[in-house]
Parts: C-alpha cells; sequence; structure tokens
C-alpha cells in the first residue's frame, strides 16, 4: 500500500513541478498584500524529491501521513516538514557544540526572511533544495512567518536545561509541533477557530510523545522531558529515567502522569472532530500515530524502552489509509 501511494504521489510531484510558477505571494508582515510575484519552478522535480527524502528519513510516520494528503497540499507540506526536520537536526546528537547549533539555528532563521523576500531567488535560496521549496510554498500560500520562526526559536532552549512543570513541557510542544500544524492547515487554506484549536492540542499531544519517545536515546548530557514537579512529587531523579528499570514503579508512576497528559489533549483534539473541515482532517492523520505510542507504552506498563516502544510501528501504514478512507484521525 505505501509503495503505490508512494508512487502516485512521486508522479504527481513531477507533474507539479513542470507547471506555471506564476502565483501570489503571501501577505507580508504589515498585513499588507504582496504584489504578484514569479515563483520559480522545479524544473526537474529535485528539490520536490529531496524534501521527500528527508522526510522519509528523519521523520518516517509523518511521512507517511503526508503521502495521503490532498495532492495539492503535499508539495507545500513536504517543504514545511523538510524545514522542520533541518531546524530539528541541527541541534540534535551529542556531539553538537552548544555555539554550533546557535549558527546553525541562526541561519534558518535568518533564512525564513530570505523566503518571504521578493528578490531571494538571487541568493541562497535558490542554491539550497529545502529552502527553494519553502520559497515556493510561500509564494503560493499564505504563510505566517510567526509560526516559521517559533519553530527555530523553540530550539533554542539547551539540551541539558529541564522542564519545571508539565506546563512548561507543554508550552515548548505548543511551539515546537502546534506551530508547524498551523502552517498545514493554512497551507489548506482553511481559516476557523475551531481547527486552530484542533492543532493546538494535537501538536501538544504529539511534542509531549515525541519527547517521551527520545528519552531511551538521550545522552547523560541531555535532560529528560519529565517535569521537576513531577519527578519531585514521585520522588524520582533524572537517573532513574534514564535507566527506566521495570520494577521502578516510581518510574512508571512519572512516565504515566506524562504520557496522561498527552493523551489528555489527544482526547481534545479529537473531540473537535466533527468541527474540523474534512478537507482539512487529513492534516492532522500524525495524531493515528501519536495515538499508536501512547496505546503502545500503556500495554508496556510505561517502560519507556521496552521493545514495542522503540521500534517501527509496522501496522501504521495501514491504520493512517483506513483512517484516511474514512477521513478521520
Amino acid at each position: 500500500m505505501r509503495r503505490l501511494v508512494r508512487n502516485w504521489n512521486n508522479q504527481l510531484l513531477l507533474n507539479a513541478s513542470t507547471g506555471k510558477g506564476q502565483c501570489l505571494s503571501s501577505r507580508g508582515t504589515s498585513g499588507q498584500p504582496a504584489k504578484a510575484e514569479a515563483v520559480e519552478p522545479d524544473n526537474n522535480g529535485f528539490g520536490s524529491k529531496y524534501c521527500m527524502g528527508l522526510v522519509e528519513k528523519y521523520d518516517y510516520e509523518n511521512y507517511l501521513s503526508t503521502l495521503l494528503l490532498p495532492r495539492e497540499l503535499r508539495r507545500a507540506a513536504f517543504a514545511l516538514r523538510a524545514f522542520n526536520v533541518e531546524v530539528s537536526r541541527s541541534v540534535s546528537g551529542h556531539q553538537i557544540e552548544p555555539q554550533i547549533a546557535k549558527l546553525r539555528l541562526k541561519f534558518w532563521y535568518d533564512s525564513i526572511d530570505k523566503c518571504f523576500e521578493r528578490d531571494s531567488q538571487q541568493s541562497y535560496v535558490k542554491d539550497q533544495p529545502v529552502l527553494r521549496e519553502l520559497k515556493h510554498a510561500v509564494g503560493t500560500r499564505k504563510l505566517n512567518k510567526i509560526y516559521l520562526r517559533r519553530l527555530v526559536t523553540a530550539r533554542e532552549r539547551p539540551p541539558n536545561q529541564g522542564f519545571e512543570s508539565l506546563r512548561e513541557l507543554e508550552e515548548y510542544a505548543e511551539q515546537a509541533f502546534s506551530s508547524l500544524l498551523h502552517l498545514l492547515v493554512e497551507v489548506s487554506g482553511a481559516k476557523d477557530l475551531q481547527v486552530d484549536h484542533a492543532a493546538s492540542h494535537l501538536g501538544k499531544a504529539q511534542g509531549i510523545a515525541t519527547l517521551l519517545r527520545a528519552i531511551p536515546h538521550a545522552g547523560r548530557q541531555q535532560a529528560v522531558c519529565v517535569p521537576l514537579e513531577v519527578l519531585v512529587r514521585h520522588g524520582v531523579s533524572q537517573e532513574r529515567i534514564l535507566r527506566s528499570k521495570s520494577d521502578d514503579k516510581g518510574v512508571e508512576e512519572c512516565i504515566f502522569e506524562v504520557a496522561s497528559a498527552a493523551n489528555t489533549h489527544l482526547k481534545l483534539a479529537r473531540q473537535l472532530h466533527d468541527q474540523v473541515p474534512r478537507p482539512v482532517r487529513k492534516i492532522f492523520l500524525s495524531a493515528v500515530a501519536t495515538e499508536g505510542y501512547l496505546e503502545r507504552l500503556r500495554r508496556a506498563d510505561f517502560l519507556l524502552t521496552h521493545k514495542s516502544c522503540v521500534g517501527r510501528d509496522t501496522m501504521l501504514p495501514a491504520r493512517l489509509f483506513w483512517k484516511s478512507l474514512f477521513n478521520r484521525y
């Protein structure tokens, strides 16, 4: 099933990349409509395929859900997800010096302004495939620069800085994950308060679940995502969270409390399902992977290192396709 959908997607991107490039740019920061702008077409489809490959390699679950978007949204959606992957990779890894990470983030932050400039085709944007695709998305859709900037500024948080409270953890997830969903909603052209609420809750759920999944792979120099208030409440140290022993009930209670927060936001997002327009629901298919992980974690008694929680969900493609078929998330 995934191979078939991917073949359709590749053909679609090839057709889209050879089309006309004349379109309207998004509104500027002043709120005034910008003049018509010629967007350079991706004549050989390299930029589109590059972004797809980047998302497939580093964000596989969202790669699958993006394949199932309506075809007119896929190119812009992959550009946004590829940009998010590049920003995330700028600060990931145990050997990256803090100063190097800051320089990388500054590059991506400054590049956002370049993508909104009319003459950016003469800059390095045209030579960087992800930025070239982001420039195309900005030129064809009305995207909010603030959300793009939040994707970068959220990653400025030092890796050894823990979260003080669940509220602080949720605020981070809102910036780093909900912002991307808000951008995808903007790509669809939907403007609805309930859709924004659903995107906010789903982003928080996805962000918290993603941070929990990262704990078994975290180094000793990185702070775990379990907030300090939760650790203190159950008398557990970060070291015990990293060890994650199956007989440690204190750790189990900590992970249960954080996972419950993610599950609460997931339920709130799904309660708004009927108020989300049908064409927008596929944007929220990432809820399927988040629900799958939280369910596996529950069955494993909240043991983060359980094999079912660290491996790839082999049934995810089928469940995504099934949800997409019935227009649900």
